[in-house]
């Protein structure tokens, strides 16, 4: 139980890794405000972790919209009686896969730039002040393996997750004197739909098979093996705990060995 009474807000908290973080954060003791595009799949897992015991409200949000998201942080710490103790960015998109430089559509550019930067700055910016003024919070923002070495045509994500690097180092400067955690965490290929996805995208362009596009992704990974939501969630519990104390501004890379 390391977030034994803590409040966290989750971004992207159903899909994938997010619903995996956010059922581990709530069996490690948190409660949490549930935040996503869609309501439907969080108000489900929402009801889901308050069948355990634990406290959870689901809220509809873009979290490129700041009107949206000043509403949502507002709801939230309703919720919490004013004290939000960490902020979990699980929220993102993948953008064009198997595309190279020149021929990236420059809208898609500029809205996975949206989604997965703007999308992660804006949660900060609004629920900052309110851990400026209790002197304590955690903030993991879920970055990406290809923010730590290029990613062949995958440019504009490879973008995004590089920009993910410098909001988490910068915030972290900017928060330190306010006992505020700033880190990421960096992962590779991760068992999801979205590496199905990826997977078989990359077997339509390149005349392949899905198996051969998932066996060479784990030939890249001196482990051999592909990262899991819950090695994710586990990072998360540990960043969001008072383990890390003096852990931020960094990058934990969970990635196989992908990046090495």
């Amino acid at each position: 139980m390391r977030l034994e009474g803590k409040n966290a807000v989750i971004t992207g908290g159903a899909q994938g890794m997010g619903g995996t973080i956010s059922e581990t954060m709530a069996r490690e003791g948190a409660d949490l405000v549930l935040c996503a595009r869609t309501l439907g799949p969080i108000e489900e897992l929402a009801e889901k972790i308050r069948a355990t015991g634990r406290r959870a409200m689901a809220i509809a949000c873009d979290t490129t919209d700041e009107d949206q998201v000043r509403d949502m942080v507002a709801k939230a710490a309703e919720f919490f009686d004013g004290r939000i103790d960490i902020l979990v960015n699980a929220m993102g998109a993948t953008g064009p896969i198997e595309t190279p430089v020149w021929e990236i559509d420059g809208q898609d550019f500029m809205d996975l730039l949206r989604k997965n930067v703007i999308g992660a700055f804006l949660p900060m910016k609004h629920i900052i002040p309110s851990m400026i003024e209790k002197h304590y919070g955690k903030i993991v923002t879920i970055g990406g393996g290809s923010g730590m070495r290029g990613y062949r045509y995958r440019a504009a994500y490879s973008s995004s997750k590089w920009s993910v690097r410098g909001l988490t180092r910068t915030s972290a400067i900017d928060c330190g004197e306010h006992n505020i955690n700033v880190n990421a965490i960096m992962p590779g290929i991760v068992e999801t739909p979205r590496m199905e996805k990826l997977c078989r995208e990359k077997a339509k362009t390149k005349g392949t098979t899905y198996e051969e596009e998932y066996a060479d992704y784990v030939a890249e990974m001196p482990l051999l093996r592909v990262t899991t939501p819950q090695n994710i969630a586990d990072a998360v519990i540990f960043l969001s705990s008072d383990q890390s104390q003096n852990l931020t501004g960094q990058e934990m890379v969970i990635d196989g060995g992908w990046a090495a």
